[in-house]
């Protein structure tokens, strides 16, 4: 039987209207079925038999996905001073992908949870079990992955990867060609505000519209083709070489010609050397200084202009990705004459580590809806300015300045990456309390007579 909204009060009207935002705002956290904890198996016990791929991934970002101490207090913080229940959903979200088994078990539910209290197994981020009970997708954003664990340690149920004759006495074993795929990474690294729909990180797009999602095999290259080829000394990146890991997967298993790791390396140099990860912090070094070149024009220095080329050459994805509203790439440029005097500077830090408002950065700004910039996503609206370099794309800058009729120029110019603004950090853990370290990707010098 039909309601006649004619006969209902403006008041009623109104409190249907809010009930069903309600329910559409908690919709938006359902992963659809839940499932029981002690369906899925400790990572430790994957170790017993699967010791190095275990090795590689304790301590990974994927790992520390729930304790990373700068993913917590970020999402504590930005969920302070709201009141717009659109906004407090989207700040209520981000635990679907950094805990999701305590997610779909029951706890913790939303972000503002006491993290403190979650579950051993739930603690342990994105891990074996969690990925390897996946089935599909269904949304490529939000995570929505689909999965089919077993029953405990009893009756482990499948367990799914990338090799089609895999044995073992204690699961059973399926290939699935869905891991192979960057599907399986693009339901967490896409990421849409669960109100307004904006497009707050789109990794998995950017690779998915990039030249790397070839329609030729021999030229497609999926996430998994960089970032499960990389380990000490060989980044794997698009400008690298990405030679297959030969190896085992399974202690007691048959040598492969490829084993994809599981050290999960991005940018990320901060958080993984405080829990025994110094070596994913070396290897995120190793790929942030192989994602970029720098070439300068210095066709007319003489009139005072200087031309700057940067090329996305060693990511799949735009550069930077991920939360870029928060990610900072910039441009730190020198120009010196022959007494050593500065004729022009952009983007040097200043003392506190602030990058100067006039530099030339690659981000995203979201706004609030009005055109204003908003630093917190959860209000974010609409994208004000996404300056990126999209994957295999060059950029150029022009630099105006006086000569002051030098004799001689040396000019140096530095690409540098900081996970998140110092000013940010300063603002959320308190000034001082944690110092971000600057990477610089790349650096070209040169010296000119005029």
């Amino acid at each position: 039987m039909g309601v006649d909204r004619r006969s209902l009060s403006g008041k009623t009207q109104i409190f249907i209207v809010a009930i069903l935002a309600v329910l559409f705002i908690c919709t938006a956290f359902s992963f659809g079925e839940t499932f029981s904890q002690n369906r899925f198996i400790s990572p430790d016990t994957c170790g017993d038999c699967h010791s190095e791929i275990h090795s590689q991934w304790k301590n990974s970002m994927h790992h520390l996905a729930h304790h990373d101490p700068v993913y917590v207090a970020l999402s504590q913080f930005l969920l302070k001073g709201l009141t717009d229940p659109e906004e407090i959903a989207e700040s209520e979200s981000c635990v679907k992908c950094h805990t999701p088994v305590g997610n779909i078990t029951g706890y913790p539910l939303k972000t503002s949870d006491d993290l403190k209290k979650v579950s051993t197994i739930a603690a342990q981020g994105i891990q074996c079990d969690y990925c390897h009970s996946v089935t599909g997708a269904k949304k490529m954003e939000n995570n929505g992955l689909i999965l089919d664990p077993g029953h405990g340690e009893d009756n482990p149920g499948t367990k799914r990867g990338p090799f089609a004759d895999s044995q073992s006495d204690f699961h059973e074993n399926a290939y699935s060609e869905f891991h192979t795929g960057s599907e399986i990474c693009g339901t967490c690294h896409n990421v849409t505000h669960v109100s307004f729909g904006t497009k707050l990180e789109s990794t998995y797009d950017e690779w998915k519209e990039g030249p790397f999602n070839s329609p030729d095999p021999s030229k497609k290259i999926t996430c998994q083709g960089c970032h499960m080829f990389q380990r000490t000394g060989i980044p794997a990146t698009a400008s690298t070489n990405r030679p297959p890991n030969k190896g085992l997967a399974a202690d007691d298993g048959p040598t492969r010609d490829h084993v994809f790791t599981h050290v999960f390396v991005g940018a990320n140099t901060v958080v993984p050397p405080g829990f025994g990860g110094k070596d994913k912090a070396e290897m995120a070094l190793e790929r942030l200084k192989n994602s970029a070149d720098l070439a300068l024009d210095t066709g007319r220095v003489n009139e005072g202009w200087l031309g700057i080329v940067i090329t996305n050459s060693g990511a799949g994805h735009y550069l930077p990705t991920g939360l870029t509203d928060v990610r900072q790439m910039w441009l730190d440029i020198h120009i010196m004459d022959e007494k050593n005097t500065t004729v022009f500077s952009s983007g040097a830090v200043d003392k506190d580590g602030y990058v100067p408002e006039n530099a030339i950065i690659y981000h995203t700004v979201f706004g609030d809806g009005k055109g204003k910039p908003v630093l917190n996503i959860a209000q974010a609206r609409e994208v004000l300015t996404d300056k990126r370099i999209p994957p295999g794309q060059s950029v150029r800058e022009e630099v105006l300045f006086k000569t002051n009729r030098a004799k001689q120029l040396t000019i140096v110019v530095k690409l540098l990456y900081r996970s998140a603004p110092q000013k940010v950090m300063d603002l959320v853990l308190g000034k001082g309390k944690q110092t971000l370290p600057i990477v610089t990707m790349e650096e070209i010098r040169t010296t000119l007579t005029l």
